[in-house]
């Protein structure tokens, strides 16, 4: 099948940072100079200007067994150091490292020297239940302070923490448990979302409970933090509470240094084969590579800015920008525990009026969802404070990052858009605000330091202008190191299908545009072969939201007799355009639409109007269950949707 992806979808706008933005800006043109003249000692240099090192490293890159790369290898640090004792040792220890706000509305200021002295106490409370280098911790949490705390002890003594989304199902734990022979879980009683409780121990107690094999063999106790007030069943001997035992354990602890490829922690990241992949990340070079960007992608100024990453840590996004990259910045970061739209639809904007945010990272999803909502709702808060908006999850179609440059920036904020993945670590395509000419909708240029491309089928850069397979052609810092215990799944998932090339594939479909800057296309996957063309849902859904109407799209490629795969469109529609027009006949305008703006061969064949799409709970659209639909099959598996009754709606609406 050819490699070629068709491009229809033309956005010409462009903005130029501004001369005082510029002006501050930590990141400067140099940095893309430095990095290409010598790229190995431009990362050599970052990782010692950026981090302490208890011994220094000589060797930068080891890739003499590829794709098994090793960075920094004969170095020794600390991850923990460099995000606590360091910053309280150069005076810093009063600086806020983390505001919280929890659903219910309470608050906790959290200082460096403060949080240095809880993640020791917890560093010796691990130790004392025997957990010590090399072990495996699961982490299955709500947004709360106590999750940061126990991902950097676990740093702090050298285990491997396993963090597993607090949606997940008790199978989906059971599963990350038992593959990573994790000796140690550390869950809540429960976490506040949508206005109540939801329980998460209970889920624990099922993932281990005895079904003649699995998790419980290796897991030894559960450490269980009070939050929700929730009666907890408890298994005497096994389970703990963390008050109990953090708060009795010794306040001193010296943090050790391990080598710089010791793997700091395992993230499961969905497989094809059902099984879930344990991604493995460094500790030396993951670092380097999470402050660099979120000092020069993200411009944080730790004395000044105060940064809000809404992932959650049960996704790399939180690990890398608002756990490891902002606090071995030194920076003040923000944590929410619920969703943006408990107790009100404004609440995003509340807290950036409330705590002065500085600058928000956050997906296209909830960028699409505040549009359905309206702009009247962030216009009712002060969101001045805000100098930098950021976008992480999937490709940003070019109407909403515009809403997000005109209705959050205020017309004048500057938007980098990220491309990256749970298994390159940290962002790997992206302006660089303050040097970058932005375009809607385009992650643009690599990161200083990374080389990408996009390709053909045979491995051969495309010409400007075209569209193909995205590929990272040489090692980077942040790079995963294996699939935890299968080193053959490693090589054949991400680099068979380059192998003689030595390229990373990355899944993700791309094209080049007349400057030869980059365009996500989506996941490969997702592409549809509509007449001989290959379409991506990306442009088409671009194409969609781009009308007055539309506050979200999603589009897959359903079985067609005459075609081959025909376009399929499911759509939101926005609640101001509702209020004033009637939906009679808005799917025939919308597929007129579509044909204008990108081609008669674009126009989908069906378009449903529906109320919500199938999400998982990081925003995700789970585009394989609408295909389910749209070919009229059984919808096949829900348990990672944020809400299970979506696809039941869906199916009756479509019927």
């Amino acid at each position: 099948m050819s490699s070629q992806i068709d491009h229809l979808l033309e956005e010409n706008r462009e903005f130029t940072p501004s001369p005082e933005f510029a002006a501050n800006a930590n990141g400067t043109a140099e940095l893309y100079e430095r990095a290409a003249a010598d790229r190995e000692g431009f990362w050599a240099e970052q990782a010692r200007e950026l981090l302490h090192w208890h011994k220094p490293f000589t060797q930068t890159l080891d890739w003499s067994n590829p794709p098994f790369a090793k960075w920094f290898d004969d170095g020794e640090i600390s991850v923990a150091y460099n995000c606590l004792d360091r910053h309280v040792e150069a005076g810093n220890g009063d600086r806020t490292a983390i505001i919280f706000e929890g659903e219910p509305g309470d608050e906790r200021r959290i200082s460096y020297a403060e949080l240095t002295a809880e993640v020791k106490k917890a560093a010796n409370a691990l130790e004392s239940l025997g957990i010590g280098h090399g072990d495996r911790v699961a982490i299955y949490m709500p947004m709360i302070p106590e999750a940061a705390i126990a991902m950097l002890a676990c740093a702090r003594v050298g285990a491997i923490h396993s963090v597993v989304f607090g949606g997940f199902s008790a199978d989906s734990l059971r599963s990350r448990v038992d593959d990573a022979a994790a000796r140690l879980v550390i869950t809540a009683d429960g976490g506040y979302r949508k206005g109540r409780v939801s329980a998460l121990k209970p889920a624990v107690d099922m993932a281990l409970a005895d079904r003649g094999h699995g998790p419980q063999e290796t897991v030894e106790h559960v450490l269980v933090v009070k939050r929700g007030g929730n009666d907890v069943e408890w298994t005497e001997g096994r389970d703990l509470w963390w008050h109990d035992v953090v708060e009795a354990a010794p306040a001193e602890h010296e943090a050790k240094a391990f080598p710089a490829e010791n793997p700091l922690y395992i993230l499961y990241t969905s497989g094809t084969t059902g099984k879930p992949k344990g991604v493995v990340h460094s500790s030396g070079g993951y670092l380097t590579q999470a402050v660099f960007t979120n000092k020069y992608t993200l411009d944080i100024h730790p004395e000044t800015d105060i940064f809000w990453c809404t992932a959650d840590i049960g996704w790399v996004t939180g690990h890398t920008y608002v756990v490891y990259g902002p606090l071995a910045l030194g920076a003040t970061v923000m944590m929410y525990e619920g969703t943006p739209d408990t107790p009100h639809p404004g609440r995003f904007w509340e807290l950036i009026q409330k705590y002065g945010i500085t600058i928000l990272y956050t997906a296209p999803t909830a960028i699409r969802s505040f549009m359905k909502s309206g702009r009247q709702i962030p216009q009712q808060f002060d969101l001045s404070s805000l100098r930098l908006l950021g976008s992480v999850g999937e490709p940003i179609n070019p109407e909403a990052w515009m809403w997000y440059r005109e209705v959050i920036g205020a017309d004048k904020t500057p938007i980098v858009d990220t491309w990256w993945q749970t298994e390159t670590g940290a962002t790997m395509i992206s302006p660089m605000p303050g040097v970058t000419a932005t375009k809607p909708g385009a992650a643009q240029v690599p990161v200083p330091g990374i080389t990408v491309d996009v390709v053909d089928e045979n491995g051969e850069p495309v010409d400007n202008g075209n569209g193909g397979l995205l590929v990272v052609t040489s090692p980077w810092p942040s790079m995963l190191r294996g699939v935890w215990g299968d080193p053959e799944r490693f090589k054949e998932t991400y680099w068979a299908k380059f192998a003689d090339k030595g390229y990373y594939f990355a899944g993700d479909g791309a094209r080049k545009d007349e400057d030869g800057e980059i365009w996500l296309l989506g996941r490969v996957d997702d592409v549809m072969n509509v007449a001989g063309h290959r379409l991506s849902t990306t442009e088409i859904e671009s194409a969609l939201v781009a009308h007055e109407s539309v506050a979200e799209a999603a589009v897959v490629g359903a079985v067609d007799e005459m075609t081959g795969k025909a376009v399929v469109a499911f759509v939101i529609i926005k609640e101001s355009y509702l209020s004033q027009h009637a939906p009679e006949g808005l799917a025939g305008q919308l597929r007129l639409w579509v044909g204008e703006q990108i081609g008669p061969i674009a126009r989908p064949r069906d378009i449903y109007i529906v109320s919500e799409l199938p999400k998982t709970r990081s925003g995700k659209i789970m585009r394989r269950l609408l295909r389910d639909v749209a070919d009229g099959h059984e919808v096949g598996d829900t348990t990672t949707l944020a809400d299970t009754a979506v696809m039941s709606i869906i199916s009756a609406q479509v019927k």
